[in-house]
């Protein structure tokens, strides 16, 4: 059972990424057909999602898709993302928060991001039940994936924060299979997972637990901003062409979200059909923890602006070297 448990989430493994970008094969869904009826071809939208929570938000209408005048690309690495909207063979992609404000930079501010589709999907996962907040990891080791990227910052500022940096050892693993095990093999250790590997774990072992929520922590801090994992962003050139078009998925990406929010079986049987989550039941358990949202306008710059300045005051580089303008923050409400 143990061999089956690290198999299924290295698997898992490939089919989420928080920040990374190395290089990856792509995989490509269905594509919506080029005679969509609601609008003309050349205002057919090509949409780019990373594989994971990110891309669970769209799943209504990647499983719809014939109704509406999108085609998917899903992605196993941000990379291909990137490349995609830098060469123009995409239009709008969903990406990691801080890659956002990379790739800004790298096209020399020709995408602006028009929503928020995740907020935090960090959890610390142990079997000890004594750790009910930040101060009760004093003196214990967090395992954790990550290093020099979002996963490794956010849980660093949270630690700072607490005056916990001196108290805390942090060990980190090449992948979340690796922490996965150490939490199989010694239920007492502490591990920081994302969604959906934090449902797999503890379907396999019912001795962990979710003891505290990076988000919840995060947001108990009242710092101003939030604790955001995914962005969707569009090239500027192609807004500036199709501004009611874009409007208008802003709108259906809003009502799927909904949808996933409010028919969470339905939802995880179309995130299965899109090749995001291997198993209904996991994709079921796993949902309503993604915190899988649409947060536009306003809204989204406070949050979004807010954490890059936390992520930039850590690492310049992990936010492109600066922060973005105030025309990295698309259209309003």
């Amino acid at each position: 059972m143990r061999k089956f448990f690290v198999l299924l989430i290295a698997a898992m493994a490939m089919l989420f990424v928080l920040g990374g970008c190395a290089s990856a094969a792509s995989q490509n869904t269905q594509t919506a057909p080029d005679d969509t009826e609601a609008v003309s071809e050349d205002t057919q939208i090509r949409i780019g999602a990373l594989k994971g929570p990110t891309s669970i938000g769209l799943v209504r209408l990647i499983h719809e898709q014939e109704e509406y005048p999108y085609s998917f690309t899903m992605e196993t690495q941000a990379d291909v993302l990137i490349s995609g909207i830098a060469s123009s063979d995409l239009d709008i992609a969903l990406i990691p928060a801080n890659v956002a404000s990379v790739l800004y930079k790298k096209t020399g501010g020709g995408i602006a991001v028009i929503d928020i589709n995740t907020l935090g999907v960090l959890y610390m996962v142990s079997g000890n039940k004594d750790i009910t907040s930040l101060e009760d990891l004093a003196g214990t080791t967090v395992y954790t994936t990550g290093a020099g990227t979002t996963p490794e910052y956010v849980l660093r500022y949270l630690l700072s924060a607490k005056g916990l940096s001196d108290s805390v050892k942090i060990e980190f693993k090449s992948e979340a299979a690796e922490v996965a095990a150490q939490l199989a093999a010694d239920p007492s250790c502490v591990g920081m997972l994302p969604q959906p590997f934090v449902t797999a774990a503890l379907a396999q072992n019912d001795q962990l637990s979710i003891v505290l929520d990076m988000t919840k922590e995060w947001d108990a801090l009242n710092n101003g901003s939030r604790l955001v994992t995914g962005v969707t962003v569009v090239r500027k050139a192609f807004l500036e062409e199709h501004k009611e078009a874009v409007l208008k998925f802003l709108a259906d990406h809003a009502q799927s979200v909904d949808f996933v929010n409010s028919d969470t079986e339905t939802a995880a049987e179309y995130t299965v059909e899109a090749g995001i989550i291997e198993k209904a039941p996991v994709a079921m358990k796993a949902i309503p923890f993604c915190n899988i949202v649409c947060i536009k306008g306003s809204e989204m710059k406070d949050a979004l602006s807010g954490y890059l300045k936390i992520l930039f005051d850590q690492d310049p580089a992990s936010v492109g070297g600066e922060l973005p303008s105030d025309d990295f923050y698309g259209i309003g409400e």
